[in-house]
């Protein structure tokens, strides 16, 4: 749910959330050139640079909405993502794989890796005696 927000942003995280979607922005368009990539981003700077030392907040609010109304007008149909981010081609492609499908291995495939399976005993053995040791044990009910 991360288009719930959760916490209240100050004026210059906004400032600076506008200003990096912009560049990203600007790089969905100019990507594959980056003379015109790095002129466009200089530019867009200099908009911002222009008005760092704004003191009257309605203008500075204003300022702000203008710009994300601008950055929601120019939005690119396939905007740049990077791979392995949410919405990259690449996102989830590897699954988590929990601890216990390692249990299910069979001893030949156990053998293959001795010094791993050997220390993994160990360290189960001491999060097991941790648990204990802050849980007690298991009352097991017949």
């Amino acid at each position: 749910m991360a288009y719930l927000q959760t916490s209240a942003l100050s004026h210059a995280q906004k400032v600076r959330k506008l200003y990096k979607d912009g560049l990203r922005l600007i790089q969905s368009y100019y990507g594959l050139n980056r003379i015109t990539l790095r002129y466009e981003s200089v530019l867009l700077r200099a908009k911002f640079d222009a008005n760092k030392d704004e003191i009257d907040m309605t203008k500075a609010k204003k300022l702000l909405n203008d710009g994300n109304h601008l950055l929601w007008k120019y939005q690119h149909p396939q905007p740049f993502k990077y791979a392995h981010s949410p919405g990259g081609i690449c996102y989830g492609r590897e699954p988590h794989m929990p601890d216990w499908i390692l249990d299910t291995w069979s001893p030949e495939e156990k053998a293959r890796y001795p010094e791993y399976f050997a220390r993994r005993d160990i360290r189960k053995e001491e999060y097991i005696q941790t648990w204990e040791k802050k849980y007690g044990k298991p009352e097991l009910e017949h």
